[in-house]
């Protein structure tokens, strides 16, 4: 049997890097990109077709995929008259690979299976640079049957595909990480700012740090820009981690419980987002503290 026929919604850095990984591969997309063309026209040069519409992607896809920014997005790419709900082929799967909310993922799975079709949930980890060597980390949820059908366009695109169970679980999971990951980076953030206010050397505490129990990836990431001066070990805007914490936040209200840990870094991110650093990457945060700790 020949490669399934994707169609690819939200050609940003990441869902960019997938489509350059995916045509490497030889699969035949079509695709429907947003306000930066910048991948959407190098996926053109390649070979890809584009789509005027969600609902054109959809018709022409046995697999439609998309990665963008907001739960609001997705569902605006997948309802009404010209979204993909609309053109759903008989048996196709849709897959957000973006960070939703759980409960707009499960009310989504109902809708599209009402069209004769199935939804993964399936949020990514690590960044762009190993969507490019299909090295990404998968957290996918929903029908079995659907992810054992697309299991193997997955492995072309990460090292690491998990399922999880029922629809919802890959994104529930998803925000979980990232909150854990947000407070770690703000807490390196704001050690490195504690360490220029006690007049001590930024690259000697994390050496210290390093050495013991405490040590990460993430603080690696944030100790890149904090000592070294390189923002893009972690390509992760702080507009991004304010909205996936603030996504936690939502969720454990949904849950009925009130979130006590995420309080603290998600103020931070919204302040900083706020104040003129939305672009900025997270290890960029750094920064913010310094600020504060001298206002």
């Amino acid at each position: 049997m020949g490669k399934p026929t994707i169609g690819f919604i939200g050609l940003g850095l990441m869902g960019g890097a997938m489509v350059g990984r995916l045509q490497d591969l030889g699969y035949q997309l079509t695709v429907l990109g947003n306000l930066d063309r910048t991948y959407l026209d190098s996926a053109i040069r390649r070979g890809a077709t584009e789509a005027a519409t969600a609902k054109i992607v959809a018709q022409a896809s046995d697999i439609v995929m998309l990665c963008m920014g907001t739960s609001d997005h997705v569902e605006g790419r997948m309802r009404g008259t010209d979204g993909v709900i609309a053109g759903l082929l008989p048996g196709a799967t849709v897959i957000d690979f973006g960070t939703s909310l759980p409960g707009s993922s499960r009310t989504l799975a109902i809708e599209v299976a009402q069209a004769g079709g199935t939804f993964l949930d399936a949020p990514l980890g690590r960044t762009p640079a190993h969507a490019k060597d299909g090295l990404l980390n998968i957290m996918t949820s929903g029908d079995k049957s659907a992810f054992d059908a697309v299991e193997p366009v997955l492995k072309d695109l990460g090292e690491n595909v998990f399922y999880l169970g029922e629809v919802g679980s890959g994104h529930t999971i998803k925000l979980i990480n990232n909150f854990f990951g947000m407070t770690v980076a703000n807490a390196m953030a704001e050690a490195f700012a504690m360490a220029d206010v006690a007049g001590v050397d930024r690259a000697q505490l994390y050496d210290v740090m390093a050495a013991g129990p405490l040590h990460s990836g993430m603080m690696g990431f944030v100790k890149a820009y904090g000592v070294d001066n390189d923002p893009a070990q972690l390509a992760f805007a702080i507009k991004n981690a304010a909205k996936d914490v603030g996504y936690y936040a939502r969720m454990a209200e949904d849950a009925g419980v009130d979130s006590i840990m995420c309080k603290g870094p998600l103020a931070a991110l919204i302040d900083a987002r706020d104040n003129g650093q939305a672009d900025d990457m997270v290890s960029q945060m750094v920064d913010y503290y310094v600020r504060q700790f001298k206002s």
